[in-house]
């Protein structure tokens, strides 16, 4: 220092250097108040990187199989004396419509299905049985996991298409060879297995047969339970609001009209929230964190007072002082920052690949995970700091 000035000489390698000996000479409590600010951190980290690739995900399925789809099914009966009913004519109607692309039916069907005829008959295990429309897999751009589509030929025999969850549920993997499932009163070939249907998720759970097969053994009377249309994207929004009043003209209010791909952005939007609540615990574990820095500073600056007198005595400002414990914080901050986004990656590719999504690791949630621990760091610092400068030069070395 030069005499008659208060100009600091502790240039910032030096401050480093004797921040990074003062920690190291404490390792164990240093590593343990890295340890909470890294919790923190990697709680942010991998709640932002699984909700982006949440998001990711709820995207790509709307990019795969499109967001120009609406459903029409029978509403609330006005009279509530009877179920409401779709008219028979109502898909061939709505085929006829400017824009639609698509339509296919499915029909609920009073049977049961079960994996054999020794299950009793209320152990369905969760699976329904529906008349299916030949046109239903290309309608809904679905693919099969197996096997083959119920087409005009196959649809008038006894064969079944599972979908993904039924399939599970039921035991049935073709992958082993032929298979059968007792549906109704007689044994079904499963001729295939179809792949999950995110904008359709009742058909995961089904068994479906042709509308033939269907006619024949169930009393089906082409009434559907289901019509799904596939329009220009540009005329989804004009279609939904005359879809009701063409499949029933003599009843629209009857007719209930969704838009599938509505649940899949509805859902996104809870997983927001959701992310906001998981964000804010995240937040209260870095406070607890950077209580715990400041009351180890506050610990090691009682704990070092001979050593902060004689730095004193030897010509130290209380500048330099200050600025040697802020240092120390900011390091233990900035090693829990470190740790804890490399920990919240780790977390977030493991979830999304234990989950099948997109792996999003958004530069935002990283770099600035290191950048909000070291502002928890600095600003816990910041008291101890300055404790540790306010004491002079007599008062460090003198014996408590």
């Amino acid at each position: 220092m030069n005499p008659g000035t208060d100009r600091s000489v502790l240039t910032f390698k030096d401050a480093l250097a004797v921040g990074m000996l003062g920690l190291i000479g404490r390792r164990g409590r240093a590593a343990l108040t890295a340890i909470g600010i890294s919790i923190g951190i990697a709680a942010v980290v991998s709640v932002i990187g699984v909700s982006a690739s949440a998001r990711a995900n709820v995207l790509a399925v709307l990019d795969e199989l499109g967001t120009n789809y609406l459903t029409v099914e029978p509403g609330q009966s006005l009279d509530g004396d009877q179920p409401a009913q779709l008219p028979p004519q109502a898909g061939g109607r709505l085929s006829l419509l400017d824009g639609v692309q698509a339509v296919a039916t499915t029909a609920r069907l009073q049977a049961t299905v079960r994996r054999s005829d020794q299950i009793p008959p209320t152990n369905t295990r969760g699976t329904s049985v529906l008349a299916a429309d030949p046109a239903l897999l290309s309608t809904l751009n679905g693919e099969l996991a197996a096997g083959r589509w119920l087409n005009d030929g196959l649809g008038g025999y006894p064969t079944v298409v599972l979908g993904a969850s039924a399939a599970h549920r039921q035991g049935v993997d073709l992958s082993r060879g032929e298979q059968t499932v007792w549906l109704g009163d007689r044994w079904f070939a499963v001729i295939g297995v179809l792949r999950e249907l995110p904008l359709a998720p009742e058909l995961d759970e089904a068994a479906l047969v042709g509308t033939g097969i269907a006619r024949e053994l169930f009393g089906y009377e082409g009434s559907p339970t289901t019509v799904y249309v596939r329009a220009d994207p540009g005329e989804i929004d004009v279609l939904s609001t005359v879809a009701a009043a063409t499949a029933d003209p003599s009843d629209p209010a009857e007719v209930k009209i969704t838009r599938p791909a509505d649940a899949l952005e509805a859902r996104a939007a809870a997983d927001t929230a959701f992310t906001t609540l998981l964000l804010g615990l995240g937040g209260v574990a870095l406070l607890v964190g950077g209580v715990g820095i400041a009351n180890v500073m506050v610990i090691s600056v009682l704990e070092r007072r001979n050593e902060i007198g004689i730095r004193r005595a030897l010509g130290a400002t209380r500048r330099h002082v200050r600025i040697q414990f802020l240092v120390e914080a900011l390091l233990q901050a900035g090693l829990g920052g470190v740790v804890g986004t490399a920990l919240g990656a780790v977390i977030t590719i493991a979830y999304d690949a234990a989950m099948g999504w997109p792996i999003v690791l958004p530069v935002v949630g990283l770099t600035g995970g290191v950048l909000v621990a070291l502002a928890v760091g600095g600003l816990a610092g910041l008291y101890p700091a300055g404790r540790a400068a306010r004491l002079e030069p007599a008062d460090a070395v003198r014996p408590t």
